[in-house]
């Protein structure tokens, strides 16, 4: 699990591990929490879900889950990463992107009753790496004003 404020790199770190479980011949599916929890949630059935569940959770070595944190879930959501995560606990690995600290899960998935055991599943076996820093592009911003300002003068 890679946490740390937008702009420091955890996507670009978490495509990278993804990239080399590939070449060590591993299947892998990279997707943002958004992606896949609108494609969950727009199930209608439940043999539906449960296909596209096995997609998440059975069918790839790796998963990828970039961008939690960046947008609010209701509790159906919060069930359906629980899903995805309790499915795939110590069976297959999942790499987790996001903005917030575990304390902070409860303003991304206000009143869902799974999230301490969802983070309890994310951390028992988990590397937990945090990125401090400023921003990569508010940097570039910065560096890049000079060179703007002359262009227009």
């Amino acid at each position: 699990m890679f946490v740390a404020n937008q702009g420091l790199g955890k996507t670009m770190i978490a495509q990278n591990i993804a990239h080399a479980a590939v070449q060590a011949g591993h299947s892998v599916l990279f997707t943002t929490a958004a992606q896949m929890l609108l494609d969950l949630g727009s199930q209608e059935s439940a043999r539906g879900l449960d296909q596209r569940l096995r997609h998440y959770c059975t069918r790839t070595g790796l998963l990828v889950i970039d961008e939690i944190g960046y947008l609010s879930y209701d509790n159906r959501n919060a069930d359906l990463l629980f899903h995805v995560v309790s499915r795939r606990y110590e069976k297959r690995s999942v790499v987790l992107t996001s903005n917030l600290t575990f304390s902070d899960w409860p303003t991304v998935f206000p009143n869902a009753a799974c999230t301490t055991a969802l983070i309890d599943r994310l951390v028992h076996h988990s590397e937990i790496i945090t990125i401090e820093g400023k921003s990569y592009r508010a940097r570039e911003a910065e560096e890049a004003k000079p060179a703007r300002r002359k262009a227009r003068s």
